[in-house]
């Protein structure tokens, strides 16, 4: 897995799940991974997403698996993605019918690396424990772990209803929101313990709670968590678009990881039209980044601007030294090991831009409004070069790849041993 820091606080210790060649919980950092949104039928559309998912960092990434036809689609999407080289475990999604379609479609059964189940609409009534029992004996059957997902949105209904008149006989001592995430947390736990008693072992479950608004998840979580050892997945669901989406999901599941718990996350951005569904991994990564428990790419710091820099010279060179080091990563994750931990600087004035400069592996200090037309470049700590002229950009680009290459590269690495 990528570098993985110290967490800013200790983790909670869950137990360990593997998916696919995937740990989830236990001693592992924590996962990122996303789901597609592409008709699981169209092969060459949903291998082309999975490929993009996996290729912006993606660990694991989940398939809707809705009819025969998806179904029969899964081992098609699984060896056409093998021949591509990408070994991303693939986790089905089924919702009211996924024991018929594992018990049908054998070789989709076989393909996935985990079953998604939601307990809420895997079946009703008298049927419900029939059904969630199938899918856990398919797993049994397949070796695969499985996730039981709880959606406030297809919650067991009976379960909240009984929950709701005993609140009520009680006196009503509990809110009707609180009552709600009870039952939310316990829909998660009796089927974790239906499923251990039909035969699945704790080491094949993973759960999770999943809700939209922000202190509904941190109080759901943190319960589930309290009353279970079983490693969490976290997501806000319909977290929505932009920067909505975005602040509501840093908010929810930052809260939650720096308690220590969550062991594998989702950021559940809806795409803008026609948008990358790889921003959801981006957010994910940055958000594990950002707060210190994995290293995805290298930093770069930049400053926010001011009167000082009225040119967006540096905003321009910033977001260009950003996106190619974000493009390169798939590559240089193998060619150039330990890369991700790379430390650039691209700042707009003397105020601050020579010190941060200094603080990066390689940093440059931009001329602002009224100054001296002349950049500096520090790499480790020291003045290396004086960057003149409409080329600054393109030179500090090349001596960047070139720092890359001298730091990181194998040759670079077998000379200093």
């Amino acid at each position: 897995m990528t570098g993985y820091l110290s967490s800013p606080l200790p983790r909670r210790r869950s137990v360990g799940v593997t998916v696919g060649s995937v740990l989830v919980g236990g001693e592992a950092p924590v996962v990122v991974q996303s789901m597609t949104n592409t008709d699981t039928a169209d092969i060459d559309g949903t291998v082309a997403q999975v490929a993009a998912l996996h290729r912006a960092g993606s660990e694991l990434v989940r398939i809707t698996v809705d009819r025969d036809e998806s179904a029969a689609a899964v081992p098609k999407i699984r060896d056409r993605l093998a021949r591509l080289g990408i070994e991303v475990p693939l986790i089905g999604d089924f919702h009211y019918i996924g024991h018929k379609l594992l018990a049908d479609h054998p070789g989709c059964a076989e393909a996935l690396a985990k079953y998604r189940i939601n307990p809420g609409n895997v079946g009703f009534r008298e049927k419900r424990d029939r059904q969630f029992a199938d899918i856990v004996e398919m797993a049994i059957r397949h070796d695969k772990p499985v996730r039981i997902g709880v959606n406030w949105g297809s919650l067991d209904q009976e379960l909240l209803t009984r929950l709701m008149d005993e609140n009520q006989r009680a006196g009503s001592p509990r809110t009707a929101a609180e009552v709600t995430r009870e039952a939310i947390v316990q829909s998660a736990l009796l089927s974790a313990e239906l499923a251990e008693e039909i035969g699945l072992g704790p080491d094949r479950i993973i759960l999770s709670a999943k809700v939209s608004q922000v202190q509904d998840l941190v109080a759901v979580y943190a319960e589930l968590a309290r009353r279970s050892d079983h490693a969490l997945h976290l997501g806000l669901t319909e977290a929505g678009m932009g920067t909505k989406g975005v602040v509501a999901s840093a908010a929810a599941m930052g809260l939650l990881l720096q308690q220590g718990i969550g062991d594998t996350i989702r950021i559940s951005l809806t795409p803008e039209p026609g948008g990358d569904r790889t921003r959801e991994v981006q957010v994910a990564q940055e958000l594990l980044q950002t707060m210190g428990f994995r290293q995805f790419v290298p930093v770069v710091a930049a400053c926010p601007g001011c009167g000082r820099t009225t040119s967006t010279v540096f905003q321009e060179l910033a977001q260009k030294i950003e996106a190619d080091l974000r493009r390169n990563m798939p590559v240089w994750r193998d060619k150039y090991p330990g890369v991700e931990e790379l430390k650039v600087a691209v700042m707009g004035c003397i105020v601050n831009g020579p010190g941060e400069s200094k603080h990066a592996d390689i940093g440059i200090s931009l001329p602002g409004t009224g100054e001296t037309p002349a950049a500096p470049v520090f790499i480790d700590g020291r003045k290396a070069a004086t960057l003149r002229g409409p080329a600054i950009a393109a030179e500090f680009e090349q001596m960047v790849a070139d720092y890359v290459e001298r730091r990181f590269g194998r040759a670079g690495t077998d000379a200093a041993e």
